[in-house]
């Protein structure tokens, strides 16, 4: 009898929904059709204060300045996690529980989970991100790394509801979502974006959620003000991306970077704010800006522990564990689906 490893490997060769073998990774794409992007855009810079959704800084190079970013020395959330993800991440793999199916959403370069991988051991790892390229590149190297380890990449917008092309159901199911991407989303969204994650897990299912945490001013502020000017080169990216993909003409040279901890919010504010008055053409339509008027591109919320506990219980989930650093920069917490 064929375990159930073998099994997905039989029939992820034969069912064209199960994934496209990608040298050692079945890869399933799901990614959203331009149109969708060029919807969004368009609807987002018709507003009163225009934005547009961080999801799209995520091309190849928005994804290569990311990790980028990962590495300055300001940008204390990602070697943070890490040593809380090193310390702690026995403990935090009994907590999910061995021969899962693991899936991780946002996973970028993979660089956090491969910390988990060796305590964990699923059946099966399904990394879900949005740019397909960093996707491939990052799933096929920790195929490598780790032979025995069925790879399902799934290139998808994790902020939409989607399927998980691959089920095991004789395992359980757990998520990670690191580097607190929660964040990202407004407080009644992060609820909703739970509430998905627990329907996918299914009752008693865990998430591991990175969540940064409330604290000096000064030290956020410097993450995202990064002196290397780094965060700027991938704020000001996403116009270059809409300049290739959705015909526009932002003339980059005419929009600054800004980034600022708003306490009223609680959440670190990213914009592009225009030097000038001028005017943009993207997708055929043409949006006007006053000198000093931005683009907000990315909220980034800040928490204290019993608030996110207070938002996950919303959601249907009971905190089980939290792990922080010793300065209490940030954490690692463990949430169990109670619907």
């Amino acid at each position: 009898m064929m375990n159930a490893a073998a099994r997905l490997t039989e029939d992820a060769l034969s069912d064209p929904f199960r994934g496209e073998p990608v040298d050692s990774v079945h890869f399933h794409d799901l990614h959203p059709a331009r149109a969708d992007m060029r919807a969004e855009v368009l609807a987002g810079l018709a507003l009163p204060q225009k934005r547009i959704a961080p999801k799209f800084f995520y091309d190849a190079a928005g994804s290569r300045l990311f990790d980028a970013i990962c590495r300055l020395p300001e940008y204390y959330p990602t070697r943070t996690e890490i040593a809380i993800l090193r310390e702690h991440g026995a403990e935090m793999a009994r907590r999910l529980g061995r021969d899962a199916l693991l899936v991780e959403l946002g996973s970028g370069s993979s660089l956090k989970i491969r910390v988990l991988l060796e305590a964990l051991r699923p059946a099966v790892y399904m990394p879900v991100d949005i740019s397909r390229d960093h996707l491939l590149e990052s799933a096929r190297a920790l195929a490598q790394t780790f032979p025995d380890l069925q790879v399902h990449a799934v290139c998808a917008d994790y902020s939409v509801p989607f399927v998980l092309p691959v089920d095991v159901h004789d395992h359980p199911r757990a998520a990670f979502f690191p580097g607190s991407s929660v964040g990202n989303f407004e407080p009644a969204e992060a609820e909703r974006f739970l509430r998905r994650v627990g329907d996918m897990l299914g009752r008693d299912g865990r998430l591991l959620i990175g969540v940064d945490l409330v604290k000096d001013q000064q030290v956020l502020e410097a993450a995202y003000n990064d002196a290397a000017g780094t965060t700027a080169a991938f704020n000001l990216n996403l116009l270059r991306r809409i300049n290739r993909e959705l015909d526009g003409d932002f003339d980059l040279n005419a929009f600054r970077h800004d980034a600022f901890f708003n306490t009223e919010l609680s959440r670190i504010e990213m914009h592009l704010i225009s030097t000038r008055d001028q005017r943009v053409h993207v997708g055929g339509q043409s949006f006007g800006f006053r000198e000093g008027e931005s683009i907000h591109t990315e909220c980034s919320y800040k928490y204290r522990t019993e608030g996110f506990h207070a938002l996950a219980r919303r959601a249907g989930f009971e905190p089980e564990q939290v792990w922080t650093d010793p300065d209490a920069l940030f954490s690692v917490q463990c949430l169990v689906n109670r619907r």
